[in-house]
């Protein structure tokens, strides 16, 4: 069998460069600087140090080191001084660097990667923290995978998982600016508006204005119907009292819009997370038929020290309470000036209070009744929500031994606020009355929960009330400077929270426990129709059915006084 001839002379290819090497950088390095140092290299010994002469030398036998040594000494008299070894170091480390970033895309090649993101991955509700360092500065959010990782420069997580999971197309959560990794380059492309609006959707004044007036669908990402404002609210684990709240909050119109129009990017955290989540429950462009309330809720936990947090199941009026005050201070609203916040302007009355000591001459049977010889203290408080008592329940069964529901109109538990009705706290009796003017949206709590220093009653009394045209003028003090004596003051319901009480199978000794479980019904002023919204739950419910549950806390908005036209 003959040998196959060679392509190339061997003796043509023994004088070829061979392969730069990092030495070979230093060399030039050095030839650079003899240069810049007024040397001429022509005039030297040949320089042994490039790659052809390096394996000549090296063939010949030649003393590479004391050619090198020569070289130094030369430099020396020429007043050169030779590479320091740290800048051999420094040289030797730029093998590793990464390359340059690109400013732009290649011409021809500005959609490179897109048709990698998967919209589907895509949530936006969780709290913005690096799945890695769990840092919340310079986040920015893979568009193929939905994970968020720091930064975007060689060194950060998002580099490195460009490089390792091969995902390259990056937004950064605060800017919304695309960016493309490992390349650095930033894309701008209008098929990634959908992304950038559902990271912070933003609704112009014409469109948050006809939420209320147009009757509107919308589909997500799956094809899936759904209503905007009208969408679930993720229970993580026993955040079933904060969804209720919020929905409830986010069917307010001036609060709504407030949070939707206004520039809150210089206020607290917890008033920017909370513009987000409104926002995004009135998104007409979501990719999915409901939010996940997961980012305001850490920063409830963290501002209320856990009070209030995802694991354990809170009270929505107790919620609310400190709610609506950490939203008006953080808002700098004052504790003693009224209507600093938008958050007074919308909840705040006035109340008077009549209080009276109660003596021991007074009568057992009518300790109540105010006496017109003893002293009446008077103050004047301010309220965002007024508490409605409840009678006690019954003790005992019908004669079909089945439980007794009471019911109760809600104007009877009013009567409170009327002046004339008084309470027993303590040694004194009270009575209330209602002052002008009335806040444009009343909070009422009815109290079902009294707790001892044993157990938690419930009274399961059910509420009354017609959903339109709540009278107050009654319970409340004439002021004919602020309205006509005689004229009613009309009230209609907004959005209404209820309670179940469901019993579930327990380990204790009872065998039974009782699961608090809280609901929403909130009213669709486009279609004029009422929703119940538990977590992820949506449906309608009819308008005569919504006393039949038991109601906790209540939203009335006054209605708007229309002027009369003066005749002739």
């Amino acid at each position: 069998m003959t040998k196959r001839r060679a392509e190339e002379p061997l003796e043509e290819l023994a004088y070829r460069d061979s392969p730069s090497s990092k030495k070979v950088r230093v060399g030039s390095a050095s030839e650079e600087s003899i240069r810049s140092n007024g040397f001429s290299t022509s005039s030297a010994a040949p320089n042994p140090i490039n790659g052809h002469e390096f394996e000549t030398d090296e063939r010949n036998g030649k003393d590479i080191l004391a050619a090198t040594d020569q070289l130094g000494e030369e430099l020396q008299k020429a007043g050169a001084s030779p590479t320091p070894p740290e800048l051999e170091e420094e040289e030797d480390e730029s093998a590793y660097r990464a390359p340059s970033r690109q400013q732009a895309p290649v011409e021809g090649y500005t959609d490179l990667y897109l048709d990698t993101i998967n919209r589907s991955l895509l949530d936006f509700d969780f709290e913005k923290l690096c799945s890695i360092t769990l840092s919340n500065i310079n986040v920015y959010a893979c568009l193929v995978c939905g994970k968020y990782f720091q930064g975007r420069g060689p060194k950060s997580h998002a580099y490195f998982h460009a490089l390792e999971i091969g995902h390259h197309v990056f937004v950064n959560m605060q800017t919304k600016r695309v960016y493309v990794l490992p390349e650095g380059y930033e894309v701008k492309s209008k098929s990634l508006d959908d992304i950038k609006f559902v990271v912070d959707p933003r609704l112009s004044r014409e469109e948050v204005a006809r939420l209320d007036r147009e009757a509107k669908d919308a589909w997500d990402l799956g094809a899936k119907k759904y209503r905007p404002g009208f969408v679930g609210m993720n229970n993580i684990k026993a955040n079933d009292y904060f969804n209720v709240i919020i929905q409830a909050l986010a069917h307010i119109p001036p609060l709504r819009n407030f949070l939707m129009l206004e520039d809150l990017s210089q206020k607290p955290e917890l008033i920017q997370r909370f513009s987000v989540l409104v926002r995004k429950i009135w998104n007409i462009r979501a990719f999915k038929s409901h939010v996940s309330p997961h980012e305001l809720l850490q920063q409830v936990s963290r501002q209320s020290q856990k009070r209030f947090d995802l694991l354990h199941q809170s009270d929505p009026v107790d919620f609310l309470n400190w709610f609506l005050n950490n939203v008006h201070f953080a808002l700098g609203g004052s504790k003693t000036k009224p209507g600093t916040s938008i958050i007074h302007r919308i909840f705040q009355g006035k109340l008077k209070v009549e209080s009276q000591q109660i003596t021991a001459k007074a009568d057992a049977g009518d300790r109540l009744r105010f006496e017109e010889a003893a002293e009446v203290l008077v103050d004047t408080n301010r309220y965002l929500m007024l508490t409605l008592d409840l009678p006690a329940a019954p003790l005992f069964q019908d004669e079909l031994d089945k439980n007794i529901i009471p019911q109760i109109p809600l104007t009877s538990i009013l009567a409170k606020y009327d002046g004339i009705k008084a309470q027993e706290h303590l040694n004194t009796r009270k009575r209330y009355r209602l002052l002008h003017p009335l806040p444009p949206f009343l909070l009422f709590h009815v109290k079902r929960f009294s707790k001892n220093k044993f157990v938690t009653e419930r009274n399961p009394t059910i509420v009354t009330f017609p959903v339109r045209s709540l009278d107050m003028s009654p319970y409340v003090e004439p002021n004919p400077s602020l309205h006509p004596p005689g004229e009613p003051i009309w009230y209609d319901l907004v959005a209404n929270v209820t309670h179940e009480a469901v019993r579930i199978r327990d380990d204790s000794v009872e065998g039974e426990a009782e699961k608090k479980v809280w609901r929403a019904q909130v009213r669709d002023r486009a279609r004029d129709e009422w929703l119940e919204i538990q977590d992820l739950f949506v449906e309608r419910v009819a308008t005569e059915t919504l006393f039949t549950k038991e109601s906790y806390l209540m939203v009335w908005e006054r209605r708007k006084e229309t002027k009369k036209k003066s005749g002739g």
